[in-house]
């Protein structure tokens, strides 16, 4: 099955999108570690319709006019990765679960762990809301794209305000984008 990719600037830092004719299969970020996300060899396109779709759909979320993704998606992973991914798909833009909700979603109580280390290696971010996971406690825990890039897309979304919107060291660069 050949895979194609096309790479956008986004307020997040550039993102590389992948997909195969089934549909979207990544999104992966600037310096996303090449273990996270293993698919076979893409080649650039400059016309794909999923890519293309994708690009817009993203583009309208970025500028706050999309709250809904409606792509065709092709998620490569085991079974219990895509029943978590399956769960993210469903968590409402605006609003955020914990590992352990995610966890209970799945009928799965006792396995926060797994789903955390699911939610790590989901290849579709943003459009399968990892970022929109977080701590028991509201910790905002590790994600793919960085805390920076999470806190963002957060507060775009409006389910997220950070302590002081003038601390630049606690949101680096990519909350000036949105203020």
């Amino acid at each position: 099955m050949p895979y194609a990719y096309k790479l956008i600037p986004s307020p997040v830092g550039q993102l590389k999108l992948i997909a195969s004719d089934q549909g979207l299969a990544a999104i992966l970020w600037e310096n996303d570690s090449p273990r996270r996300v293993v698919l076979p060899v893409a080649e650039e396109a400059s016309q794909h319709p999923v890519l293309d779709e994708a690009a817009r759909q993203l583009n309208e979320y970025f500028a706050g006019k999309r709250k809904v993704f409606n792509l065709p998606l092709d998620f490569h992973g085991t079974a219990f990765q895509k029943e978590v991914w399956a769960e993210l798909l469903r968590v409402p833009f605006g609003e955020t679960r914990s590992y352990a909700q995610i966890a209970e979603a799945i009928g799965r109580p006792t396995a926060s762990r797994a789903v955390g280390a699911a939610n790590g290696r989901n290849p579709i971010s943003i459009i399968a809301p990892c970022h929109r996971i977080i701590g028991t406690n509201g910790s905002l825990t590790g994600f793919a794209g960085g805390i920076a890039a999470k806190t963002w897309l957060l507060t775009l979304e409006g389910s997220f305000t950070p302590a002081s919107a003038t601390e630049p060291a606690r949101t680096g660069d990519l909350f000036a984008h949105h203020r």
